[in-house]
């Protein structure tokens, strides 16, 4: 796998991406207080990639994916989608832009309209960027699109409510794929459903990026569902990105130590193997408006040290594998 350090080669990066959210005064006099929601992240994803952003709730992992969609404005920093900062972008050229870069949701009921039928929701951009299309294109592209997502037709003339939530996320699918995007961040996509049908959406959602050659931002808290899904994993703690790196290289020797803890919180299936010592992570995730001095990590980490807490460590590169720890756990 290609480590981007310089970023050239990737589809979309990032440049040292913050979002400090400033929140309510109160009273006259009062500290004004800030939510460092995300902070200096910088990641890049190559063309028909997929990867993984995994994390605790609360890391910045959905604020991160919606800044590289322009869904929200930075405080400072970069998204560069084929080398163009998007931030840079006018209105005009946003919503021609958007056209290549859509996010899958994570409820499937709250992202669809409930006053609509499914037919109108999937029309609805193909109306907005091709608004010479006729009706009748509009109809068969909808077919199409339901077909390719594994509904019938009939689906058409159906009300999100009438759907199970796994439908109503293929519909949420189909509704991302209408104007073949090159980029789609998948946003916790399938933590709202049943497993058996997570399973399904998952399959779906592999044979979809093989067959539109999709680059994918999987968003999860979950890394039982990325060991076969993603290329490569970023792991964020409070704001950070502390460690990213080919998959089958951090689930096989994680390099700090939150990623270690992250790791052994994962069902083992083997009932054979269930009997190992798991690591249990003490302490609750710091609060992003009082963010710890030095290194983010240092309240909870076992492996604490003074130049920890004093001097906040940088992200490092070897090989192909990057992480921001002062003491990382190599072999």
């Amino acid at each position: 796998m290609t480590r981007y350090k310089t970023m050239e080669d990737a589809l979309i990066s990032t440049r040292n991406l913050t979002k400090i959210f400033p929140l309510s005064t109160g009273p006259l006099g009062r500290k004004k207080l800030f939510v460092h929601a995300v902070e200096d992240v910088n990641i890049s994803i190559a063309n028909r990639e997929t990867l993984a952003l995994v994390g605790e709730s609360g890391c910045g992992k959905t604020t991160l994916g919606r800044l590289m969609l322009r869904l929200i404005e930075p405080t400072k920093g970069e998204v560069l989608f084929r080398g163009q900062d998007i931030f840079s972008l006018d209105g005009e050229r946003m919503r021609s832009l958007r056209r290549n870069m859509q996010i899958i949701f994570q409820d499937p009921y709250a992202s669809l309209d409930p006053r609509m039928r499914i037919l109108d929701i999937l029309a609805e951009p193909l109306k907005t960027h091709n608004k010479d299309m006729s009706k009748r294109d509009v109809v068969e592209k909808v077919r199409e699109l339901l077909s390719v997502v594994g509904l019938q037709e009939s689906a058409m003339s159906g009300f999100p409510h009438q759907f199970s939530g796994g439908q109503r996320q293929r519909i949420g699918i189909a509704r991302a794929l209408a104007l073949n995007p090159e980029f789609v961040v998948c946003d916790e996509a399938v933590s709202a459903l049943d497993v058996s049908i997570r399973a399904q959406i998952l399959n779906l959602l592999m044979d979809l990026k093989e067959r539109f050659n999709l680059t994918l931002l999987f968003i999860t808290h979950d890394l039982s569902v990325v060991s076969f899904l993603s290329d490569r994993i970023g792991v964020m703690y409070l704001g950070k990105c502390v460690e990213i790196g080919p998959t089958a290289e951090i689930f096989e020797q994680p390099l700090h130590p939150y990623t270690l803890f992250l790791l052994s919180a994962v069902p083992i299936p083997d009932p054979h193997a269930r009997d190992r010592a798991k690591l249990i992570l003490k302490g609750d995730l710091p609060s992003p408006v009082n963010v710890p001095t030095g290194c983010r990590f240092h309240t909870r980490c076992p492996y604490l040290r003074d130049i920890c807490i004093s001097e906040e460590p940088q992200m490092q590169y070897v090989g192909n594998r990057g992480f921001a720890c002062h003491f990382p756990l190599f072999k």
